[in-house]
């Protein structure tokens, strides 16, 4: 018998954000295609940057996206096979407005090339494109209390930072870098090299510094983890693979532009249904 096809939702979030769509295959099948809704959501609004050829179309497309909540709010959703979706999602667990707002107005980031200035400055451009995404998802899976709040920023937080430092070849490659302006000069990492893919020692102890910053959000987050609702857990385990993927690029020496980085590896899958089957991120 052949498998159900999936929705659009869902078949978005396993083409294009295959780590989540993983670990919402460990969510109640209740709530399964409302995470999807939400994710799929995330990768039209985080995907602006790469479909448009100059900002004031990129500000049109996010504006485009506020009305689409604002009208998912007011109960007239717009015909669109996220919105809809999403907006069935918004009304049955009730989602915080204030989250969507967030990150939208993150990705405003994107439409700027300029590298972030410090380590501070990335921290809160991960903050604000990783921690909305994952509160909402622990809404949908009835953990709202401050403790699954303040688990779901940080470890939030830690997750744009992994995925910042994974995108930064194909970053690169279209002229653009997250990676700390003050970093980079301390370690003699130039963006003109950096941009032609050339080698630089110092890009490693930049890489590094960024990896330690989001192994500390997760140090964070796991002090707190008794404290957390388990039904939070298929929320919270993009934990597990930042630790995956951090681990990966110490094997690497934090050579971010390696390809031995862009494989996929089979110990990803498995790692995330141990630790779903073991109740812990």
């Amino acid at each position: 018998m052949a498998s159900p096809a999936l929705s659009a939702c869902a078949e978005a979030v396993r083409k294009h954000d295959n780590d989540r769509f993983l670990t919402a295959l460990f969510a109640p099948a209740t709530v399964r295609e409302d995470l999807f809704a939400l994710y799929a959501f995330n990768h039209e609004v985080a995907k602006t940057r790469e479909v448009v050829t100059e900002p004031t179309l990129g500000q049109i497309r996010l504006q485009w996206w506020r009305e689409s909540i604002d009208g998912a709010y007011a109960g007239h959703p717009r015909r669109h096979e996220v919105v809809e979706p999403l907006a069935a999602s918004i009304t049955r667990h009730s989602l915080d407005r204030a989250q969507f707002d967030l990150l939208i107005d993150g990705r405003e980031a994107d439409l700027d090339d300029e590298a972030p200035a410090d380590m501070d400055c990335l921290i809160n451009y991960a903050q604000v494109t990783g921690a909305p995404l994952t509160r909402l998802a622990c809404q949908i899976l009835g953990a709202r209390d401050p403790a699954a709040m303040e688990a779901a920023r940080l470890v939030g937080t830690a997750w744009a930072l992994t995925g910042i430092l994974r995108a930064t070849p194909f970053l690169a490659r279209g002229h653009r870098s997250r990676l700390p302006l003050t970093l980079m000069i301390e370690h003699g990492v130039t963006e003109t090299a950096l941009f032609d893919l050339k080698p630089q020692p110092g890009l490693s102890k930049v890489a590094v510094a960024v990896a330690d910053a989001a192994r500390a959000l997760l140090a964070d987050a796991r002090r707190i983890r008794r404290d957390v609702p388990k039904s939070a857990l298929p929320a919270l385990l993009p934990a597990i693979l930042a630790d995956h993927y951090l681990a990966r690029m110490a094997a690497a020496d934090y050579d971010l532009m390696n390809p031995i980085l862009l494989r996929p590896s089979v110990r990803r899958p498995l790692a995330i249904g141990w630790a779903a089957t073991i109740g812990r991120w």
